[in-house]
Parts: structure tokens; sequence; C-alpha cells
């Protein structure tokens, strides 16, 4: 990891940006200049570092003296530099923003993207340096010091870039982001969506025992990838990134790097010259991975900045196969937590195995009995409410690659669940999966006890069509079919005696599925503005197997597209989460592209 006087030195690297009207609209320029160190909003501590010229010695009474008198000098020459730097600045900004920013012809995407290319190779070591400083605060949605603090820092990159930005709170979480960029003469806005907030951690299951310490790898752990130090970066000798090389922190693609990837491609488009075809607006999330109770209150809140044309959420990974990927729609998802019930506590195995119910292997039948040997959900009704896909998704997955045999291979795994259909059919049908069991101890803590009682924790990924309330009905009352007393509080003694069986059942929350037609002309456009970016294997989907709450978005009538650019095997919500640098830079370019290309 780089180290503490390296990552807090890019704060001290910033853009200042000059606004200033002509007839037709408003414009930006920026700059880059130093600041001082130990950087204090609002302060001038005493060991600061003093502004060039300053004639006040810190701690010190003012005297004068031949110091003091050169200081002026010095002072006035300053003043004189500023003066004709003032001057210069506008001269250049009398000229209109096409005038100044604009090529003799407007780049196509793969030029766009090629210009972004030279501009990372020139950059890579600042941008990482940005992305590791945002990796290093811890971003657990239920932190509300840290993830506030996450916000701050959102809101110096957006200003930085001369974004105008707005913090919409929310009571224990962290706020919205939100921010606006606006372009002379575009006739669109994009909004990006994306989350600052990262699942929670167990940093002993982490190979490096630090989630919020950022660590660069030579290749994937599972291929056997090595910690190395972050590059040195000078005059003399540019710090390189290979492709291939892993950097691994919580939120280190799900969703930090999507952030930087898209203030990194608004950076080189400015370096460049190359100007925005749209005016682009953001929504960053700060508690999307606790599902997103309050964003839609929020939003409502100020629904008046939120017009658009269209939102892209950079949420998720690309395609299994390693291809760029575009999709239009996300499953829904809802949490259920089921406990079984058994005597009032645990018990001695010997004395009261084979007459004392055992709760875990009640839960471990009612389990079972919910889907056949080949993973099909038997529960009533559960797929009745599926929408049918129409000719244009149906043509894209019949257009998508089969990997599946790869898959298979990279993942062990022998026999997959479905029936011989294909993951990409499977996805786009309802779900219903056990994400953790608990009962009593196992391993080195193992007991020899009946367990009182044994907890299962299930999801339901819903498709488009089915509503979250309705499935939840479906699979307790299927449970009650089972024989089961179904309860949503602990059970009284009254309730123990009277039911053999025992469930309490509880409805965690959760949100529909969400897509967007894939035959509007905005859909076609982004397909196109992307492949010409990133190659024509782009792949296409109607919806991903992932949950985002973009039915949000939806209702407050905004159409959204996904773009994600992480690398798939990201161990996204899990221990050693990672980012493949690679699919960073390609992001980037991604981005920029459609910054500068999208229009139809």
């Amino acid at each position: 990891m780089p180290s503490t006087a390296r990552i807090g030195a890019f704060l001290r690297e910033a853009y200042t940006f000059t606004r200033f009207s002509t007839s037709s609209a408003n414009s930006l320029i920026y700059n880059p200049k130093v600041l001082p160190r130990n950087r204090t909003r609002g302060k001038n501590p005493a060991n600061e570092q003093r502004p060039y010229g300053s004639d006040r010695i810190a701690g010190r009474p003012r005297r004068a003296s031949r110091v003091a008198l050169r200081q002026q000098s010095r002072r006035e020459r300053y003043r004189r530099e500023r003066l004709r730097n003032i001057v210069v600045t506008l001269l250049i900004a009398l000229l209109p923003y096409p005038a100044l920013a604009q090529k003799s012809t407007p780049p196509v995407p793969a030029q766009v993207a090629q210009e972004v290319r030279d501009y990372r190779m020139d950059n890579e070591d600042r941008i990482i340096r940005e992305l590791s400083e945002f990796l290093s605060i811890p971003n657990i949605a239920s932190d509300t010091p840290n993830i506030q603090k996450n916000a701050a820092h959102l809101v110096e990159m957006l200003e930085a870039r001369g974004i105008e930005t707005h913090l919409l709170p929310i009571s224990g979480r962290g706020p919205v982001v939100f921010g606006k960029l606006i372009t002379p003469e575009a006739k669109r806005t994009v909004t990006f969506y994306a989350h600052y907030d990262g699942q929670p951690v167990d940093p002993a299951a982490w190979t490096d025992g630090k989630p919020f310490e950022p660590v660069l790898r030579n290749a994937a752990i599972e291929a056997g990838g090595k910690r190395i130090p972050f590059p040195e970066n000078s005059a003399q000798h540019r710090a390189v990134y290979n492709d291939d090389w892993r950097l691994y922190a919580r939120s280190s693609s799900d969703d930090k790097s999507p952030i930087v990837a898209l203030l990194a491609a608004l950076d080189a488009l400015r370096a460049k010259k190359i100007p925005l075809s749209v005016n682009l607006k953001v929504i960053f999330e700060g508690e999307e991975e606790a599902g997103s109770g309050s964003l839609r209150r929020t939003l409502e809140l100020h629904k008046n900045l939120l017009g658009a044309d269209l939102l892209i959420t950079a949420d998720g990974p690309v395609h299994q196969s390693g291809r760029p990927l575009v999709f239009f729609g996300n499953r829904g998802d809802v949490g259920i937590d089921v406990t079984v019930y058994g005597a009032v506590r645990a018990l001695h195995s010997g004395h009261y195995g084979n007459w004392a119910p055992n709760p875990a292997t009640e839960v471990s039948q009612l389990l079972a009995s919910m889907k056949d040997a080949d993973g099909r959900v038997l529960i009533e009704g559960y797929y009745d409410d599926v929408a049918p896909l129409g000719e244009a998704e149906k043509k894209a997955l019949a257009e998508m690659p089969d990997n599946d045999a790869d898959l298979q291979r990279e993942l062990g795994i022998a026999k997959p669940e479905g029936g011989g259909k294909k993951l990409v059919e499977l996805i786009m049908q309802p779900s219903l999966n056990i994400r953790g069991l608990r009962s009593a101890y196992v391993g080195e803590q193992a007991q020899n006890v009946v367990p009182e009682k044994a907890e299962a924790s299930l999801e339901a990924r819903l498709v488009t069509g089915e509503d979250p309330k309705k499935k939840f009905e479906q699979i307790t009352a299927f449970i009650e079919k089972q024989g089961f007393f179904v309860i949503d509080q602990e059970p009284t003694m009254e309730e123990r005696r009277a039911h053999a069986r025992i469930a309490k059942v509880i409805y965690e929350g959760g949100y529909r599925a969400s897509r967007t037609p894939m035959d509007l002309p905005m859909s076609k456009t982004i397909v196109d503005v992307v492949r010409a970016a990133a190659g024509n294997n782009t792949v296409v989907m109607p919806s991903t197997g992932g949950s985002v709450p973009m039915y949000i978005f939806e209702d407050l009538g905004l159409l959204w597209v996904g773009v994600p650019i992480v690398n798939y095997d990201n161990h996204q919500h899990s221990s050693d989460e990672n980012l493949r640098l690679g699919q960073f830079w390609r992001g980037m370019e991604i981005y920029a592209a459609i910054l500068a290309e999208l229009n139809w």
C-alpha cells in the first residue's frame, strides 16, 4: 500500500476553475495548482506552510527588517505575476467554450477512447492514488461517522472538477451526493448512478487482514498473485501499472472504482480538449448495500434536481467472459429470515437425542422441500407472474456468448442446476437462495447437544412482473403447508406447548425488478457508442442477475441502462474484493466515449 505521505499528497493536487459568461453560455476553464500542505478548511494553523511572500513567521511578532523588505519585494513580483495570469485567463475566457475545447472535427468513440488511453498512460499514478485514498475510508453504511467522511471526500472530488454539488441528507446514514455539470448547447442530460458504501467486512477472512488498506498484487490471489509495492513515480521515471495487476480493498470494484473512472474520464476529456456532448449529473448513494431504504424518499424530496433523458448505473461487473457489457434490466430482491424452534434450551444429545425434536433437522427438511433436484422452485405460483420477454430481448439472449462450460471449469462445478438450461436463460427467472444457516456450533466449538433453534437466511430474486410482498406471502404459505405454525416474533411458552412445529418468518424488505425496453432509439445509441469505443464483442443483456433499486428511477420517470466496468471475478460482497486494472482503464475509455459522443 502507498505510504500515508504518498496517498495524502493527492489532496495537495487540485483544480481551480474560472467561470465566465459569454452571450451564449457559461463555461469552465481549469488549471492544476498545488495547495499548501496541512490544508485545513477555514483555518490557518500556526505550523501550516505560509503562502509565498508572507511577511509573518508563525509564533513570532512582526518586525521591520531587511528580510521584511525583501519579502515585500517578492510580494510585489508575485502580485504582478498573478495579474498577468488573470489577464491571460480573461483573454482566453472571451473565447466561447466550443472554440476552446473542440477539435477541428468531432472525434468518433474509438478516437475518444484512444485519446483517453494516451492521457491515462501519462497519469496512471495520480489516478490510482486518488482511488487508493478513497478506498482507505471505511464505508459500511451503518458506520455513520465514516460514511459521512466518504460523502465529504466525494464532494471534494466533484468540486475539484467544477461539478456543482449538493448533499441530500439522510438521518443516520450517508447523504445522497448529487452533482451536475452543464454543457453549452447540449440537448441531452445523462445521470450516472453509483453507490459509495460497501458490504460489511470480516478482516480475518481477508488474505491481507485489512480491507480498508489497499493492496496491489501482480495477479489474482487464486492465480498465485503476489503482493507488490505501488510503483514509484517521478519526473525521471513514470509509474506504469500492468493491466493484469489487482487492487485489493473493500469497494475496489463495488462501487468506488466506477466513480473514480468517471471523474478520471472527465479529466482526460478536458486535457485533450474534447467537449462533452451531454449535460452530466451524478447520484452517488451511501446505503445501497443496506437496502436503499431512504433513497426513494430522498429523491422524491429533491425531484426538481433529477430531470434527465437517461440514467446510467455503473453498479455490477462486466460479463463473465470478460467482455464489456451493456444491460437493460436487473432483478428485484426480497430478504427473508426463518427460525425454527425446538426445546427452550439446548439439550444433552445423549440424554435427549431421538426424543427431543431437532430444529436443525427440521429447517434442513423444510428448505430441501422448496426445490426439486434441478433447482426449480416447488412453491405454488412461484413463476406465475413473470412478464414475458419481447422480441428484442429474445434476440439479445440468443446472441449472448455461451460460456457456461468455461464457468464450470473455473468454479469447479461438475453439474449446474437448471435442468440443462443456460445461465443467461435462468437469470431471466425468479430464484430462491439459502444465503446462510446457523444452529449451535461446528468445528472446534462443536458440542454434543440438540440445538434449541435453527435459523436460515433466504433471498428471492424477482424478475419483471413480480411483487416483493406477494413473493414473501407465497413462501410463507408454503412453510405453513409443511405443518409449521408461522409467527413473526419469539414464540411464547403457550405456543411452544400447543404447536409441534413453529417457524418465525420475518420479511426483511425488498423491491421489484426493473427493465428498460431495448428497442428505444436511446437504447440502440448507447449500445453503438460502447461498441465503437470498446469493441464489437460488447455483450448486450436484457437483464443481469443482480439487484439494484433501479425501480426507484423508473418510478421517477427516468429511463436507465447499465454500463458496468469492473472484472466479473472481483469477489463482490465477499472477502478479498478486487479490481483488475485493465478493466478499470477500459472503463475510463467507455465512460469518456459516452460523455463525448452520446446523442440521439
